[in-house]
């Protein structure tokens, strides 16, 4: 079964923008004389009122209601950065954007497909392509990908993206399967002109199909496969009202931005009775997907999903039993286009419940009880597809106060045509065809309130013992603990042979034992940003250097890449954020996760990528007296196990 609904438009200053607040929004910009056939709209969302101030918040009480966003003229490229009161009906911020100092705005949906007509009228363009024995340009499409900043003057200024050309034989071919290989096309959006056309040796166009929905090429449908039914006779434990989600002892609100996509609010633990805070937000800010390869075709390919594109606002409309399976409640979305019009996504959230195994389990020989309780979690997701990937987020809520979140990568690998050789930096995944190597590295912001907003951040090492006088048989190891106390010494890597953890406790709550509660961020000790040190790329995506930064809560500092991110030269951001090297003993925190994947393709990976997994947990440390599950009842059923003659069910 499934259910429907919509993220409630209620009095708490969290909620997300509605359609009618969208509107409000785009007639504020119009009476101010901002409005014209040229302009676009980007980054629009809610602007989250100060954090103290939510937390002081009562219902009926009013919050200031502003709506953040940046505008472009396409006709001059004057871009504005803005903030709406919607009470007042008014602009109460308004900031005309340096381009060339800070960043243009993110990609529009025209600009993927308007740089086909300009390419196909270059005539060096042609004619590389007609070397590569393609004469029909109506079987060509154009992609306008998000350019990068490499130093080439005549791009200063303008609204550039590189252009890479694929053939598609009929309607449903896979274009991915037919690139144009060596040759990419530099072109000027601003002043509809093709800047220059970048060839290399590669001249072939790869034949073999990547139709994967083509019955030759993936075979008959296997006829071995078993129905699987997940159901709940008794419906759900979870409950949504007014945008806020309760399961068990969880409690959480969910919010949605075009830039974002799915965000949580307030995330908080039933204790007894006592509603405990962990987590004020959390959300992934950024993502950036670099390429390894150095042949001019692909080295500029980077492309930041999140603030180059908007994810949020690719969600998927999840469909029941595929994306998600079992007792379904959908949650839509409003997000906003390059109009400034509002737009309802359907289904762009999941939430359900699954069985995720044994919880705890004891057999015990002396007081002859033999007990067994079952874990379950709450899954909260969204997926995205951005041009050829597909990307599924998936934060999971446990019995046990666990908190996880698991980003899944699938869809098709970006391909180019393979140089031939034992190339090193792509992988020929069918013939003639190559995917290059890549990294897709995510960065999560998590806004910290464990207990409180006066929270502290401890590095944790195990750490050997030498054999001695208090160590005589050498069987002994420790840990070592150094607390975070500046956003500089802050920033910090995963360590896997010293299994290092960071340690988020409060400054001010202790358990029974005396001991600060906490929450431990346990990362994935996966490679950061490959790239050179004083590369292009590395300046854009410093965050994805490391995979620990600690700052100090600020309203407004909430993008790992800075806020503007297309054709930016790397000013901003966390490292922008960082610089001040304020406090972070004993202080409102955020902590910025990066985790990601390296990916070599294999030939596996095609033509359709089976899901790779990412991410992250956290779990609670110290922060329960005890086992929180105590109370979890053991199952009732009389399905798969065996039963006394006198009894009807069984548990376990």
């Amino acid at each position: 079964m499934t259910q429907q609904t919509a993220i409630a438009a209620t009095a708490h200053p969290l909620s997300p923008l509605t359609v009618e607040e969208v509107h409000q929004t785009r007639s504020v910009v119009d009476a101010e004389g901002l409005l014209n056939e040229a302009t676009r709209f980007s980054y629009v969302s809610l602007r989250e009122p100060h954090k103290e101030a939510v937390l002081a918040w009562n219902a009926g009480q009013k919050l200031p209601r502003e709506v953040s966003l940046v505008l472009t003229d396409l006709s001059t490229l004057k871009l504005y950065d803005l903030i709406v009161d919607l009470d007042q009906r008014s602009i109460v911020q308004r900031r005309e954007i340096n381009a060339v100092a800070e960043g243009s705005a993110p990609s529009f949906d025209e600009d993927l497909e308007g740089a086909d007509p300009i390419v196909k009228a270059d005539q060096r363009w042609v004619e590389a392509v007609r070397k590569r024995g393609i004469t029909d340009l109506d079987k060509v499409v154009i992609i306008g990908l998000s350019a990068g900043v490499f130093g080439y003057e005549d791009e200063v200024g303008k609204r550039i993206v590189r252009a890479l050309a694929f053939y598609q034989a009929y309607p449903t071919d896979s274009i991915w399967a037919h690139p144009i290989g060596g040759v990419v096309a530099h072109v000027d959006l601003t002043n509809q002109k093709v800047l220059r056309v970048v060839e290399t040796d590669t001249d072939h166009v790869p034949q073999e199909s990547g139709d994967y929905l083509d019955p030759e090429v993936r075979g008959e449908y296997r006829t071995t496969m078993k129905p699987i039914s997940i159901t709940q006779p008794e419906g759900v434990s979870f409950t949504l009202q007014e945008g806020v989600l309760n399961w068990e002892n969880w409690s959480v609100r969910l919010g949605f931005n075009g830039r974002e996509g799915l965000t949580l609010h307030q995330l908080s633990f039933n204790d007894g009775g006592r509603l405990r805070p962990i987590l004020y937000r959390g959300s992934i800010g950024e993502m950036v997907v670099n390429y390894g390869d150095p042949s001019p075709t692909n080295a500029w390919q980077n492309y930041f999903d999140v603030g180059e594109y908007q994810f949020g606002r690719l969600a998927n409309a999840l469909e029941l039993g595929c994306d998600c399976k079992g007792e379904i409640t959908y949650v839509d979305a409003v997000v906003v286009d390059d109009f400034g019009m509002p737009k309802t996504l359907n289904n762009a959230i999941c939430i359900h419940e699954e069985d995720y195994g044994v919880l705890w389990k004891h057999t015990d020989a002396f007081s002859g009880t033999s007990e067994v309780r079952r874990q379950r979690r709450l899954v909260i997701s969204f997926f995205v597809t951005v041009g050829n990937y597909d990307y599924g987020f998936y934060w999971y809520l446990y019995l046990d106060g666990k908190i996880e979140l698991e980003s899944k990568a699938t869809g098709i690998v970006f391909t180019n045509a393979y140089p031939g050789g034992d190339y090193p930096y792509a992988t020929e995944v069918a013939p003639g065809l190559g995917a290059p190597v890549h990294q897709h590295l995510f960065c999560a912001r998590l806004d910290m309130t464990v207990d409180g907003t006066v929270n502290t951040v401890d590095e944790i090492d195990v750490a050997r013992v030498p054999m001695g006088e208090d160590n005589p048989w050498g069987n002994v190891f420790t840990r070592n603990i150094t607390r975070l106390e500046t956003e500089q010494q802050a920033v910090r890597d995963a360590e896997g042979s010293v299994g290092r953890v960071w340690r988020i406790g409060s400054a001010e709550s202790t358990n029974r034992l005396g001991q600060p509660v906490s929450y431990i961020l346990h990362p994935e000790d996966s490679p950061t940003l490959l790239a050179a040190e004083d590369s292009p790329i590395r300046r854009r995506a410093a965050f994805a250097g490391h995979h620990l930064w600690v700052t100090q809560y600020e309203r407004d500092e909430l993008w790992p890449a800075g806020r503007m991110v297309n054709l930016s030269s790397g000013q901003d951001g966390l490292p922008a954020y960082a610089a001040g090297d304020r406090s972070v003993d004993g202080a409102d925190l955020v902590l910025w996760h990066v985790f990601g994947l390296t990916h070599f393709p294999r030939t596996e990976d095609w033509p359709i990528m089976p899901v790779d997994y990412a991410g992250f947990r956290m779990t609670p440390d110290g922060f329960f007296e005890r086992n929180p599950t105590l109370d979890v009842p053991p199952e009732q059923t009389s399905e798969h196990c065996s039963s006394s003659a006198d009894s009807d069910s069984c548990s376990c």
